[in-house]
């Protein structure tokens, strides 16, 4: 644990406020979800919680899957991270913070396939990796975006189109089913 030097007092109804400089660089935005867990020292930590990064080995296994089964490399991301990547990227993006790009794209919940020279090719994640293509559908479950089913190619010759979307949308759809249950 690393001290911030700021204090902050509770309020009468036990509220505490989280400075914005923390906020902004932890993204913690209005409405997200906080897990509170005490240490043996009686220390208190938040932690930003994920639904979807509660399903990490499942969608590890997912993304494996569907990279098997199409020959394109798959990612999984919840709103901050890629929290699943399938064998071929794993060690190159697995819990790497996402780009405000995809971020963006996950608000908007629109879907994207875009060649990799296009004006509408979103980087994944903040360290940029370049690939050919690139399909990104967002995750919904119970009306809110929580993160991203992303099929990438590095290769120029494999175009992806409709059915790799389709796929993408369908796992995605399917995932979200998952954490509503």
């Amino acid at each position: 644990m690393r001290a911030t030097g700021i204090t902050r007092r509770i309020d009468d109804l036990g509220r505490i406020v989280i400075p914005k400089e923390i906020r902004r660089t932890m993204r913690i935005r209005e409405g997200d979800p906080l897990e509170i867990f005490t240490d043996r020292e009686g220390g208190i930590i938040l932690r930003k919680y994920s639904l979807i990064g509660e399903m990490g080995e499942f969608a590890r296994q997912y993304a494996d899957s569907l990279a098997q089964t199409t020959g394109h490399i798959v990612a999984i991301s919840d709103r901050d991270q890629i929290i699943a990547a399938s064998v071929g990227i794993r060690k190159d993006i697995l819990h790497k913070p996402i780009s405000k790009e995809l971020e963006q794209v996950i608000d908007e919940r629109e879907t994207v396939v875009a060649k990799g020279d296009s004006a509408d090719y979103r980087s994944v994640c903040l360290e940029p990796q370049h690939y050919a293509w690139e399909v990104i559908c967002p995750i919904l479950t119970e009306g809110d975006a929580v993160g991203a089913v992303i099929i990438l190619t590095r290769d120029s010759r494999e175009q992806l189109g409709e059915a790799e979307k389709k796929l993408a949308a369908s796992a995605a759809g399917f995932l979200g089913r998952q954490m509503e249950q």
